[in-house]
């Protein structure tokens, strides 16, 4: 008996010690050399794109033949905002600071007369919800604005 938990014991050590994976310092390994490096990607919007600039574009009315939307966005953190409703002589507009959410993807345009985010694109602000989150539906592509400047 004692022999039979022997050659067991035995049996489970190699078995155990032959799944190890045996160093060989031939193999290409990674080297660490600072572990307190950490590589982060922070890019996002407000850091990594030129999103200064004018943005315009004529956006669906439900009223008229359509709304000419003109946003300007100051590397200040200003904005100017101008809206002209087409064959009516009516005209509005805004300016103050905006505010960036979301990590830096979406600007937030809140103002005496507006209150409204834009997810800043390469070129164009999309039209974003309440919570910054770019709105689709089938129309949703004829509310972005494209830089003109």
């Amino acid at each position: 008996m004692k022999n039979s938990m022997l050659i067991i014991s035995t049996c489970v050590a190699l078995l155990t010690t032959g799944c190890q994976n045996p160093t060989n310092k031939n193999q290409d390994t990674p080297v660490h050399t600072d572990t307190n490096t950490a590589v982060h990607d922070d890019h996002n919007s407000q850091n990594s794109l030129d999103w200064a600039g004018t943005y315009q574009d004529t956006i669906p009315c439900a009223d008229c033949p359509g709304i000419l939307a003109t946003i300007k966005l100051h590397e200040d953190g200003t904005y100017s905002y101008s809206a002209k409703y087409l064959e009516r002589k009516t005209i509005l507009q805004d300016t103050g600071r905006f505010m960036w959410h979301n990590n830096g993807s979406v600007v937030h345009l809140k103002g005496k007369e507006i209150d409204t985010k834009y997810k800043v694109g390469e070129n164009v602000l999309l039209q974003a919800d309440s919570t910054g989150n770019i709105i689709k539906s089938e129309m949703s592509d004829k509310f972005s604005l494209h830089k003109v400047l």
